[in-house]
């Protein structure tokens, strides 16, 4: 039985590795690691098919230790042991193993000591925040590594190598695959680069040689092979982007109808996770202050769509765009902050007064900090004036309120009513 080309094309060594170059790049810490044959356990998590089980064989690959893949929901204590016996023989074993948030506590009181020795290195992979998920015993055990996302650069890099690839990949084929064909590839499979390169040995299996003996492939067998439409068949692919910019300023500028259709193209995409990033967003950029509960709203309906998948997921999207489409409109707490970063970037940062920093140390006092700060609440409507902003930037004004919607017209109204305690405090102390 042959195996899969995601199988197949498993890196051997580091160098091998597509993408993930914040681990496995020169200089960096699982590169070092290997380098200096200082390996401990780790888990790796991340989205499925970015290179968790890769990154995995081929460290295996780069030190010649034994690699053995196991699966803590599926397999056995019994198959633990199997590996050990093989680690107390053969010295060091790196056993891959899947679902590592799934690890019960019998296999899990087996695999401690193994860890504790370093006769089995364990890299765990998992989908799943191991942060909730994995027991702290196993978590004080191991480093704990974020894999991300592959770029379409990265995906397209391996589409490549699996296309030349005589030993392992499809290089003995006569293969041609159109522009726009490899542009959908890498784009359809959201970062997963095993969808991409299994959809891609679809193609190239299931698409019949022409008279000369050459694989074409186009973008509707590619299509038909990753069960995704691509949103136009322009050859740059800027008309992905132009739908995403289209969809946002739909929505900023309140036409339901518009946003609706953009996210309709989107949907039949399938590009559930770029609709979520960019709804996100927009909650926060445009609707911002001026409505927060319809932020809040997307996120819960971000969160219903991720766990729903399409195409359920269009249901609790399709909400929130209307939410947000039908929202009062503010930008002014992320302005007010751009213009708070222009000042830091252009060296307008000063220090922080005295009576402001921390006093919390020995020694703290004889450096005046903290003295003669006055605590807020002691004070009525828990308000007093004194310095807060760095004296080189005392009189700085970042924060513009707007009166789209009555959340931020009652907070328009504090501000306003803090600026007027402000002006009544300095003409007090004038006169004094």
């Amino acid at each position: 039985m042959q195996q899969p080309l995601a199988y197949r094309m498993r890196p051997r060594n580091l160098a091998e590795v597509v993408g993930q170059e914040h681990l496995v790049g020169p200089g960096k810490i699982i590169r070092r690691m290997v380098e200096a044959k200082m390996l401990s356990s780790m888990i790796l998590y991340g989205p499925p098919g970015t290179g968790k089980t890769s990154i995995a064989s081929a460290i295996a690959g780069s030190t010649h230790y034994a690699f053995r893949m196991l699966n803590a929901a599926t397999d056995t204590k019994k198959d633990l042991q199997i590996v050990a016996e093989e680690a107390k023989m053969s010295g060091t074993v790196i056993l891959l193993l899947d679902e590592v948030h799934r690890l019960d506590k019998t296999k899990q009181d087996f695999l401690l000591p193994h860890l504790e020795s370093g006769r089995i290195v364990m890299i765990g992979a998992t989908t799943e925040n191991p942060y909730i998920t994995i027991n702290p015993a196993i978590r004080s055990r191991t480093q704990i590594f974020e894999v991300k996302p592959l770029t379409e650069e990265n995906i397209q890099q391996a589409i490549q190598q699996a296309l030349t690839d005589k030993e392992r990949g499809l290089g003995n084929e006569e293969v041609t695959l159109d522009e726009d064909a490899l542009l959908h590839l890498s784009r359809a499979t959201n970062g997963d680069l095993r969808s991409a390169l299994n959809g891609l040995e679809l193609a190239v299996r299931s698409t019949p040689k022409d008279e000369n003996g050459v694989i074409h492939l186009t973008l509707a067998i590619i299509e038909e092979c990753v069960q995704k439409k691509a949103l136009t068949h322009d050859k740059d692919g800027d008309a992905h982007y132009d739908v995403i910019s289209a969809f946002q300023k739909s929505i900023r500028g309140s036409d339901v109808d518009a946003a609706l259709h953009y996210l309709a193209r989107l949907v039949e995409a399938g590009d559930l996770p770029i609709i979520c990033r960019r709804l996100m967003v927009i909650g926060y950029e445009d609707i911002g202050l001026a409505n927060p509960q319809a932020a809040a709203r997307t996120v819960q309906a971000v969160q219903a769509a991720e766990k729903l998948g399409l195409p359920e997921a269009r249901i609790p999207l399709a909400d929130a765009v209307v939410d947000l489409c039908l929202s009062p409109k503010s930008n002014s707490a992320y302005q007010a902050l751009d213009a708070a970063i222009a000042d830091i970037r252009a060296g307008k940062a000063g220090e922080v007064p005295d009576h402001l920093r921390d006093s919390h140390y020995q020694g703290a006092k004889n450096l005046n900090r903290g003295i003669g700060y006055q605590y807020p609440h002691n004070f009525e409507h828990a308000w007093v004036d004194q310095q807060y902003l760095p004296t080189k930037l005392k009189n700085a004004h970042y924060y513009e309120p707007k009166a789209t919607g009555k959340y931020e017209q009652a907070l328009g109204q504090q501000y306003f009513r803090i600026k007027e305690w402000k002006k009544a405090a300095k003409d007090s102390a004038k006169k004094k």
